[in-house]
């Protein structure tokens, strides 16, 4: 192993992930330190050039874009320098863009490759005359890796690089990352054989790429992620990083050729053992130096420093004023005098770059810099008409935008999104109010004057939670009953909304009235208003989880919650513990007169349709569990107002393939022992359903991809869409999570991902 490492390679390869966020592309050349990743489609994307100013600073002194830049062009979510050229993806146009360095330190584009093929530039590297660029494949399907050499004549296709597999599936997520060295390369998918992961090799043999074999790790384990990252060096070494081997503490496995395929040589492992760590999430050599990425807890980086006797030391790279949770080592590119280090965690998953320049044998580490696309602005001052499909920005059918707030407007930090919502309207002064979800809180905004609404304040997380994507609100008796999943000791808060009366014009940091410490985590809060009993579902992390099932809890004194027992049907749940991922519970007035005035909850299980009766809190027990084809993951419903029909959604139905457009499924409720799938409604867009609610004879949809939908459901079973607005046109926002539409004034309040909050009103509307 004398001369493991021993070569520096070419600076700097870092793919962008799937989610993008600022700092997963970076780059070095010279003094300069390049950075982006983070894109929406509102507007052409662009990598920006920062150096460090006389007084230590490092600021943004360019730009580098595409001359032919469109929006939703997505430049520069990879690059790869070699020498004074740099390639650059803009899988939104199929294209890699080219530029040379100028003596000035300027980019000069000197052209483009384009290919008819769907999000071409996902990733690209370069080594030498050889060119490898990706088009990324998703959690359930494969992308491809087409091949490129230098010619007299520009750049020539010499193919693409396919593993051979044999698993059907066995491609999902490829390429996951990609290395090229002296004719030789390295391809992965960190999903394959059960996120295990694969790396497949190749080497450029005649006028072709030819297999080369697979580099496989003697002591890879279940969820390991191998391929994870990938670094390749001289042609002669490939390390293999493995961030989930081990409880995640992960692992590098380094593999040497000299000729007969590539063997394993030795593990590289990190010196503090800690579980969480992710050792091994990103690669880069430079200087002599292989430097290892370990973005859990944080994140830092490893340096082992290569000898001819192989590696003499191990030393840290850490970053101070960084997040617990900012990936710092997600991405990283070093030179001779200067790096930067991407931290894709940092300020709520939006992302930062992190400068470092040496001083003696020390890293010295300097501002950290960022820059966001731009988003949709604020629309308040006056309804905007939705005509001729369209409301502004925005596609629609017979909805009108009455306002939208931005998140900025909405009181959010960078990097917040937008999730749950409901609303409340003041008993005594009539006055509406959106309560909406965000990662780090819930925001008040007053939508009485629908056209000019007014943010109120916020109450934040509790002091022992994290922020998280999902949140939810439900209220009763003018208290509003908060929580959060994924968020460790959240608890349930409770809060006065009766304080929203008294706003004098400037937004409050609000404390919350109560605080129910019975659960930690929990993925949603169900309510019956006419019990006064409230239910989590989806709880986790500590306290009576109840198995995930429902939590039950006297809200009868709104601000002295008291628990009241469990109720779960082992016999629905992914783990069989009853894990109702969301759920609805009234006093049943439908037609099933054997449960005639009993309290019925209705849970959307993962795996079925759960009713239970829970009017005896001592003893609730199951009436029935009810599945469907193609499952994939119950997700949410509503009744309608008789009770006879329950209408649910999948989530995971459409992301899977298992349909061919957006299902919502239609439970015939006659009898609640016997629950009969009644019909489906198939809708011709195909993005995944999320909330929905129902108000007479109208159901009203939030989908991720097609915003919110409005579907007539006066015959039963046979729904038909009636009117719509899209929320996210552009893509990239997220969508529609939920809406609220039982306002009187018929206003509906709808989140809209990292977009908003949209005030819509649908045309003749029914109150």
């Amino acid at each position: 192993m004398k001369r493991l490492f021993s070569l520096i390679a070419l600076l700097a390869f870092v793919a962008a992930p799937a989610m993008a966020q600022f700092g997963a592309t970076v780059a070095v050349s010279g003094d300069q330190l390049i950075a982006g990743g983070s894109s929406n489609d509102l507007s052409p994307g662009a990598l920006y050039i920062y150096e460090m100013g006389s007084d230590g600073m490092w600021a943004e002194t360019g730009s580098i874009s595409a001359s032919a830049g469109m929006a939703g062009d997505r430049f520069g979510r990879s690059a790869s320098i070699s020498g004074n050229w740099m390639a650059v993806g803009a899988p939104g146009a199929n294209s890699v863009y080219f530029f040379e360095r100028m003596d000035d330190g300027t980019w000069a584009e000197r052209g483009a490759l384009t290919e008819d093929v769907d999000g071409f530039g996902g990733s690209v590297l370069m080594d030498g005359d050889h060119m490898l660029v990706a088009v990324g494949g998703g959690f359930r399907s494969a992308g491809s890796v087409h091949a490129y050499m230098w010619t007299e004549d520009g750049w020539a296709k010499k193919g693409s690089l396919t593993p051979e597999v044999e698993e059907e599936g066995g491609l999902r997520g490829f390429p996951s990352s990609m290395a090229l060295s002296n004719g030789r390369a390295a391809v992965s998918s960190s999903f394959a054989n059960e996120r295990s992961g694969a790396v497949w090799t190749f080497k450029y043999e005649g006028d072709e790429w030819v297999s080369d074999g697979t580099a496989d790790v003697p002591y890879a384990s279940a969820n390991a992620g191998t391929g994870s990252a990938l670094m390749m060096v001289d042609g002669e070494y490939l390390a293999v990083g493995m961030p989930g081997h081990d409880n995640r503490m992960g692992s590098v496995a380094v593999f040497r050729n000299q000729g007969e395929g590539w063997q394993f040589d030795m593990r590289m492992s990190p010196y503090v053992s800690e579980a969480g760590a992710r050792f091994g999430s990103s690669l880069h050599f430079a200087n002599n130096t292989a430097y290892v990425g370990a973005t859990g807890n944080g994140g830092m980086i490893y340096a082992f420093p290569v000898g001819m006797d192989g590696i003499q030391s191990t030393s840290v790279i850490a970053a101070e004023g960084l997040d617990s949770n900012a990936s710092f080592g997600a991405t990283m590119a070093v030179g001779e005098q200067v790096a930067v280090i991407g931290a894709t965690g940092q300020e709520n998953r939006s992302g930062v770059a992190v400068p470092f320049s040496v001083a003696g044998d020390e890293w010295v580490q300097g501002n950290y810099v960022y820059r966001d696309p731009k988003g949709y602005e604020s629309v308040t001052g006056g309804m905007v008409e939705c005509e001729a499909d369209e409301a502004g920005a925005f596609p629609c059918k017979d909805v009108n935008m009455l306002s939208f707030l931005d998140m900025g407007d909405l009181g959010a930090d960078r990097g917040i999104r937008t999730n749950d919502i409901w609303g409340w309207e003041d008993p005594e002064t009539g006055r509406e109010y959106a309560l909406v979800g965000l990662t780090n809180q819930t925001s008040f905004v007053d939508v009485t004057d629908a056209e000019n609404p007014v943010y109120l304040g916020r109450l934040m997380l509790t002091d022992t939670a994290r922020p998280a994507v999902w949140r939810d609100m439900k209220v009763y008796k003018d208290h509003a009953y908060i929580v959060a999943d994924g968020a460790n000791q959240h608890g349930m808060q409770v809060f006065d909304l009766r304080q929203l009366r008294d706003f004098d014009g400037t937004p409050e940091e609000f404390e919350m009235t109560a605080y129910y410490d019975q659960i930690a985590s929990a993925h949603n809060i169900v309510i019956n208003e006419e019990t006064g009993f409230a239910y989590s579902v989806g709880s986790s992390s500590g306290g009576e989880t109840c198995g995930g099932g429902l939590h039950m809890i006297d809200i009868r004194e709104p601000a002295n919650p008291q628990f009241a027992g469990c109720f779960a049907d082992g016999n629905s749940g992914r783990r069989g513990t009853g894990y109702s991922h969301d759920a609805q519970c009234v006093i049943y007035r439908g037609p099933d007169s054997d449960y005639s005035g009993r309290e019925i909850c209705l849970g959307s299980n993962e795996t079925a349709l759960s009713i239970s009766d829970v009017t005896d809190k001592s003893a609730p027990t199951s009436i029935s569990i009810a599945s469907y084809p193609n499952v994939a993951y119950a997700h949410q419903g509503w009744l309608t107002e008789d009770h006879r029909f329950f209408y649910m959604n999948d989530e995971g139905d459409e992301p899977q393939g298992l349909v061919e457009g957006t299902r919502t499924l239609i439970w015939d409720l006659t009898d609640l022992d016997e629950p009969v799938l009644a019909g489906e409604h198939v809708a011709t867009t195909t993005e995944t359903d999320h909330n929905l609610y129902i108000k007479g004879d109208i159901m009203y949809q939030s989908n991720y991809g097609a915003g919110f939908r409005v579907l007539d459901i006066s015959n039963r079973t046979a729904p038909v869409e009636i009117a719509y607005f899209d929320t996210s046109p552009q893509g990239g926002g997220g969508g529609s999570w939920s809406n609220y539409p039982y306002f009187k004034s018929g206003t509906i309040v709808v989140t809209g991902g990292s977009n908003g909050l949209f005030i819509l009103k649908k045309k003749e509307i029914d109150t």
